[in-house]
């Protein structure tokens, strides 16, 4: 009885000892959209991977919310007048997580790295003519031609993001995945902690040293007023929503609109629109397969596809998505739904009179069904009737997305295995570009060889004028349009929910977990 007293009294006099701050930690359980495995963001392009990336890595750039390039790890930068040589100092103070400053060598072994595995950075290393360290704080990018991409590149948000990590970590192959987790982000990634598609640690790193200006998307001061974040996989969108009721978890990435209601009224638990973060439908047609490799054919087929009875299939309630005929999405700067019938109400005997004239002789369409994925159960069904009410002869075929993705690969004919349409889900930062967005590149299942349109991209890349790039941009939607690389079906607003312990997250594209203010 003794001993337990003395233990209970030194046990307090610890405690008394402890600074407040280590008294008031501000531990937080969070649920994602998917679990996460592979760490290495540039060895893969799961969202879930590159949001686990902002955690642990920085930037050197960083898109603001208007979606402009902001310095974040860089301090100083000029370019010549031809915009042809660059230089760049790393601001100070910044240091990895084990300690060792970040140094120039770091960003060229990084950037390298990334570039191999990224379009944007590829098509900006064929325009370069030498990246290299200066000294242990600054580097150069010297251009052999005009690219006027570069902090856009940069800057790039989606996956594979250029983060920057220690040399030792960059200098692995880009086919060969990192599993070491050291970065200069505001977290701190706790590699004993971490159990595959269970479990992931992040403590916040008490060296970082937020930029001065307040918080904007991507950009500005990431201001922590996390301590320990624990992200758990809960498979189940019902067993999720209990464990929020429940105290035992403080946020949830996409509340499934069916649960929704479940959340109304609770006691510190609040909902939230993702406006910024939205994903859109998309539907993509092979072009090298009858009956679409007829531009023809295509074209009837647009005339006859309508956004709403998509976004009312799979969503439901018009607060939760927006009709958007922007090849680049209405998230982007050069958003415009010129050209874009399936805004409007389907155009059935356009449609009919364009088959017609087609030639169409009743060919197999193989619409890919995606059966297992929630948000994309109900859109093949969409497209085959719509399909079949201008008279086309439509084979919708079930299957799990896995299989989906693999299926879609194949160029196989229709009667061995091939394809005609597949609908994906795509989140908006992936589509902003005409660089980046996979649905204008040829070599995207679909295969889309247009030489107009890829003399177009280049030019946009190459274009250092922002007017010019706009002007580009329209030109780009319009050529989209006009030999129908994709169909935008609608971008959908998916909801969080989260407890006071969040705090107010900062207004950004993806969920990242620092202050707003």
């Amino acid at each position: 009885m003794k001993k337990n007293l003395l233990l209970a009294a030194l046990a307090l006099c610890t405690a008394m000892a402890l600074p407040a701050a280590a008294l008031a930690q501000n531990n937080v359980k969070v649920v994602m959209h998917a679990p996460l495995r592979v760490l290495d963001p540039v060895f893969t392009n799961a969202y879930v991977t590159r949001n686990h990336g902002y955690l642990v890595f920085d930037t050197l750039f960083a898109l603001d919310i208007d979606g402009k390039p902001q310095p974040q790890m860089v301090g100083d930068w000029k370019f010549s007048a031809d915009k042809l040589a660059y230089s760049f100092t790393l601001r100070p103070g910044l240091k990895f997580h084990d300690g060792t400053p970040v140094t120039a060598e770091d960003v060229v072994a990084s950037l390298q790295r990334w570039a191999a595995r990224d379009v944007l950075g590829q098509q900006l290393m064929a325009a370069t003519e030498k990246l290299a360290a200066v000294d242990a704080n600054s580097f150069t990018l010297q251009l052999k031609k005009p690219f006027g991409l570069v902090l856009d590149a940069l800057a790039k948000p989606g996956s594979p993001v250029p983060f920057i990590m220690p040399k030792r970590l960059a200098s692995t192959s880009p086919n060969e995945a990192i599993t070491e987790m050291v970065g200069s982000g505001p977290y701190r990634f706790v590699q004993a902690d971490f159990q595959p598609g269970v479990k992931a640690t992040y403590l916040k790193f008490a060296d970082y040293k937020p930029r001065p200006e307040p918080a904007s998307n991507f950009a500005g001061g990431k201001q922590v007023a996390i301590d320990r974040l624990e992200v758990v996989n809960i498979a189940d969108a019902q067993t999720a929503v209990n464990a929020l009721r429940n105290g035992e978890i403080d946020f949830i990435e996409n509340v499934a609109p069916d649960l929704m209601p479940q959340l109304e009224g609770i006691k510190n638990v609040k909902t939230e629109p993702k406006a910024r973060e939205a994903n859109m439908y998309t539907l993509r047609m092979n072009w090298t397969q009858p009956p679409f490799d007829n531009v023809k054919v295509r074209r009837a087929a647009l005339a006859a596809l309508y956004q709403v009875d998509y976004l009312d299939a799979a969503v439901g309630d018009p607060k939760r998505y927006r009709v958007c005929g922007a090849v680049l999405t209405c998230a982007s700067p050069y958003k415009t739904d010129e050209g874009a019938p399936q805004v409007r109400e389907p155009d059935l005997a356009k449609a009919k009179q364009l088959l017609k004239e087609s030639g169409y002789k009743g060919e197999k369409v193989v619409v890919l069904h995606s059966t297992d994925v929630r948000s994309l159960v109900n859109i093949a069904p969409v497209t085959a009737q719509a399909l079949r009410s201008i008279g086309m002869n439509v084979d919708m075929q079930a299957m799990d997305f896995t299989t989906l993705l693999a299926r879609r690969t194949k160029k196989d004919p229709i009667d061995k295995g091939g394809w005609s349409i597949f609908q994906s889900s795509i989140v908006l930062l992936d589509l902003m570009n005409p660089v980046v967005n996979a649905n204008l590149d040829a070599g995207y299942p679909g295969w889309s060889q247009d030489e107009v349109m890829q003399k177009l991209r280049q030019q946009f890349a190459s274009e250092p004028e922002e007017a010019k790039r706009a002007q580009l941009a329209r030109e780009i939607q319009k050529r989209a349009y006009e030999q129908v690389f994709y169909v935008p079906l609608g971008e959908v607003i998916e909801y969080k929910a989260y407890t006071p312990k969040i705090g107010k997250l900062v207004d950004a594209q993806l969920p990242l977990f620092w202050s707003g203010k």
